[in-house]
């Protein structure tokens, strides 16, 4: 699908030490949630000012109103309870402390239902506020698992397939309430896949289920979700991001789209897909031949978020060059491989390398399409 959006952010941007100073405080009872929402709003506005200074045309609010990427899952629902949470992460190559990290397990404990309209918020504000077209990200129903655990949720969900059910329709109506908001632009987080292409990580993503398994699951719910939207909004722009962990610049998988490519390019009906394509973790660009001709636009992550250094301009230019021998140039596009704070501590960058990687986007979008 030629695209006239070449140069993309997935979502998450760096939250200003004054933001997070303030969730801090609201959180312990010494600043008001009207003072905590005005933070937030300020920082949006410097967010939206910077990705326009840096010569994006497509805008994120940087996910600044949430604690992480999980936000519609962890925190906009109501019937959960703590729970256990492992997973491993990794940088350089050594796995990073669970501390570091941090942890925000929680699963299922009664029937799910919408307690809060985080998303509601965000647009409202986008509408009002963003100088251009603008996306709203929001997690996947494919990924219920993450917010199943056995001990927790079997009582009233007996699997993380029964969880997913109640999570569609839920989703579903959230669109819904966002279209009437002048939502025309948004993207589904889907990372359930990277368990099927690596197959060395047992963690509750996998929900219990083998690789084959759970690709059969993911590719079922994404193409039902997304089908139902385009049904209901064709004029909707739909995307889809799938990478391999982000948090405190760890990662927590590696792996060709190999696995995935045929039936998830083929079967979930997207615009865009948004793709980690950073460091050989991701493997090469082979797996974009099953993307169809004249199909969605295929977004490159090739700028990471994970380090300050910046990427060769030439190398970019490379690499867009190698992949385009899988899908025209006119319907690829360029990112970074995910977000700078996909937890609200962040990745271990500045603002300024933040910038400085959107700048490349865009000046390397530019001289490549125009």
């Amino acid at each position: 699908m030629t695209t006239e959006y070449h140069a993309e952010h997935v979502g998450s941007l760096l939250r200003p030490p004054w933001l997070l100073e303030a969730r801090d405080a609201c959180a312990k009872g010494t600043l008001s949630a009207e003072a905590l929402r005005e933070a937030e709003d300020r920082a949006i506005a410097e967010n939206l000012a910077m990705q326009q200074e840096a010569g994006l045309r497509v805008f994120t609010d940087g996910e600044a109103r949430r604690a992480s990427w999980r936000a519609g899952l962890m925190e906009a629902l109501d019937g959960l309870a703590p729970a256990s949470r492992p997973m491993k992460w990794y940088r350089d190559g050594k796995e990073v402390p669970q501390e570091e990290i941090g942890a925000d397990g929680v699963a299922a404990a009664a029937k799910v239902t919408r307690k809060a309209d985080l998303t509601g918020v965000e647009a409202a504000f986008m509408a009002k506020h963003a100088p251009g077209a603008f996306k709203i990200t929001m997690v996947s129903s494919s990924m219920g698992s993450m917010i199943w655990n056995a001990q927790v949720s079997a009582a009233v969900y007996p699997t993380p397939a029964a969880l997913i059910e109640d999570l569609v329709p839920l989703q579903l109506a959230e669109i819904d309430r966002l279209v009437e908001q002048g939502v025309r632009w948004i993207q589904l987080d889907s990372l359930a896949y990277n368990r099927v292409f690596d197959t060395t990580k047992e963690d509750n993503v996998r929900g219990g289920l083998s690789p084959e398994q759970l690709l059969d699951a993911t590719v079922a719910v994404d193409a039902k979700l997304v089908g139902a939207i385009k049904r209901a909004h064709p004029e909707l722009t739909v995307g889809l991001h799938v990478c391999r962990g982000n948090a405190r610049s760890a990662y927590g998988g590696s792996g060709s789209y190999e696995p995935v490519a045929e039936r998830l390019f083929n079967e979930v009906p997207v615009d865009r897909f948004l793709l980690e394509y950073d460091t050989e973790r991701a493997g090469g660009f082979e797996p974009l031949r099953f993307v169809p001709k004249n199909g969605p636009t295929v977004v490159l992550g090739l700028v990471t978020t994970k380090v300050a250094q910046l990427e060769d301009p030439a190398e970019l230019l490379r690499r867009i060059g190698e992949a385009s021998r899988y899908v025209p140039l006119e319907n690829l596009a360029l990112s970074p491989q995910c977000g700078f704070a996909s937890s609200a501590a962040g990745n271990l960058i500045t603002l300024d390398d933040q910038r400085r990687k959107l700048e490349l986007v865009a000046s390397t979008a530019q001289q490549v399409w125009g």
